[in-house]
């Protein structure tokens, strides 16, 4: 009986609505393609501030999104998404049938629009066409992530006093000039995706992941370990491998060190950079991550978030061309066990490996079934949303820099004079991603080989062709790292996606302050 929300309710749903799906597009005049998403996630969330506790919940959620393409002389897309309560259980299929309805009508009514401004534009109109959906290969699944400690069977107060605990340790590090946040997130996520075409896709992912912010003076410090996984990552197996509470520690200890360095002086000249993997995880995120996005090349996110260096028009872009050193590679792959990690995407598409740069020669982009069709590649698995009820938008998954064969050690040895970059903080990018500022958490001073100072509260800047044109080494230190708040979108989607890489070497201008 449906009666009560929880991730075992996708079960006993799933082959009626496979069948309300099939059975809707034979019906519908001019129905091309259904697909639906109805997920269930089951979540705990505690948050603790100088050692005191602030806030626990703990909830069910469950919503549904629906995707039609219709239309006779043109097709066109037309969307329709609601969360569903307890009372929705009882009549699941009717409200399922509505909102395919929804759906459709809008999508008719986006392919009328579409006509009708095709005729009105006259030859400008010719860009204007039908939606059309790559075939793929159609997929019936049943994936499940392995899971050590299940956060379900962990109470909240259990969950709150571990945030509060951790909070405490901080709190007694510093003196009286410091604060603390400590936040623990733990959920399990079920979806199920059925298509039209016949996919039945049923998706089963934990997630857990810790939060940690120090302030000390005016020194503030962050950073967050996760994993898709259970309760596990909170006591040390993760891409850290520490426990939250020694790794906040860590950061806190840290924090005060930076609080006591002078700020880093700006440089009006590029100087040599060794950045390490931590630091290189957000560097690949904002200027080959997001810019190898089809939609932002494409400019469906010109007015939000700007448009892709990597691709100005099908006139003018960079593919099969040199846009760094030949010693990097850059790729996205969601079989790595990061974030990014799963079998399908939010389009019954599988997951793969795509690479961006090869040797330093740009080959492609992440893409849904439409902008493959616009593009003239294969559809590579890279539609997401953090949440059922959100329209999937094209998303970096693992998106890293792939390492090399130096020792990092050996890197930092070799540079006379220059800087060493540790950790990520900041990021102030350019409209096309065509150049960067990203602070970091700390920077030393190499002389000789050796590093000699520390400063805080600055980073580098530079065009993002030209540095990474300038590569002259990558270390054999490849790590991953979780990224919690990728926004995309409006209204916003925050994704957690993964990003990493290894130490690697070459030249920018520093800027002091964050």
């Amino acid at each position: 009986m449906l009666d009560r929300i929880n991730v075992d309710l996708i079960e006993q749903i799933k082959e009626k609505i496979f069948s309300i799906v099939l059975d809707s597009q034979k019906i519908l005049n001019n129905c091309h393609y259904i697909d639906l998403r109805i997920g269930v996630s089951e979540s705990k969330y505690a948050v603790a501030q100088k050692g005191a506790p602030k806030e626990g919940r703990e909830e069910a959620q469950m919503s549904f999104s629906l995707k039609t393409v219709a239309g006779d002389r043109l097709r066109a897309s037309g969307y329709f998404a609601s969360y569903l309560g307890a009372s929705d259980l009882k009549r699941l299929e009717v409200v399922i049938k509505e909102g395919i309805e929804h759906a459709y009508r809008r999508a008719l009514a986006n392919a009328s629009l579409k006509l009708k401004m095709k005729d009105i534009l006259g030859e400008l109109g010719e860009s204007i066409s039908s939606t059309n959906l790559s075939p793929i290969e159609i997929y019936k699944d049943t994936v499940a992530f392995p899971i050590k400690e299940d956060s379900r069977g962990i109470s909240l107060e259990s969950i709150v006093k571990e945030a509060v605990g951790i909070s405490d340790s901080v709190e007694k590090l510093y003196e009286s000039n410091g604060y603390n946040v400590i936040s623990i997130y733990t959920t399990i996520a079920r979806e199920l995706f059925a298509s039209s075409e016949g996919a039945l896709i049923d998706q089963t992912y934990p997630l857990t992941e810790g939060f940690a912010y120090v302030l000390v003076g005016d020194e503030p410090n962050y950073d967050h370990l996760g994993g898709r996984c259970g309760w596990e990552a909170i006591h040390g197996e993760n891409h850290f491998n520490k426990t939250f509470h020694d790794f906040a520690l860590d950061l806190a200890r840290e924090t005060i060190e930076l609080s006591k360095a002078e700020v880093l002086p700006s440089t009006d000249k590029e100087v040599v950079v060794v950045t390490n993997p931590h630091y290189n995880a957000l560097l690949v995120h904002e200027i080959i991550g997001h810019p190898a996005e089809a939609d932002r090349a494409l400019k469906t996110e010109t007015a939000y978030a700007g448009r892709s260096w990597l691709f100005r028009g099908f006139d003018k872009n960079q593919i099969g061309k040199k846009v760094a050193s030949d010693l990097v590679t850059a790729y996205s792959d969601t079989s790595l066990p990061g974030y990014g990690n799963y079998k399908y995407d939010a389009e019954g598409v599988r997951g793969k490996k795509v690479v961006h740069i090869d040797k330093g020669l740009f080959r492609g982009f992440l893409n849904s079934r439409e902008t493959a069709t616009i593009l003239g590649e294969e559809p590579n698995g890279a539609m997401q949303a953090p949440y059922t009820y959100f329209i999937p938008l094209v998303r970096m998954t693992n998106t890293v820099f792939a390492p090399g064969e130096r020792n990092p050690e050996g890197i930092i040895k070799e540079v006379d004079d220059g800087y060493y970059l540790v950790g990520h903080h900041t990021p102030s990018i350019g409209e096309s991603r065509e150049n960067f500022s990203i602070s970091a958490r700390r920077v030393h001073k190499i002389k000789n080989g050796e590093l000699v100072k520390l400063y805080r509260s600055g980073g580098m800047t530079s065009d993002s062709r030209d540095y990474l044109m300038n590569v002259d080494a990558v270390g054999n230190d490849f790590r991953l790292f979780p990224m919690p708040n990728c926004g995309k979108g409006i209204p916003m989607q925050a994704l957690r996606v993964g990003n990493g890489g290894p130490t690697m070497r070459s030249k920018a201008r520093l800027r002091g302050g964050k």
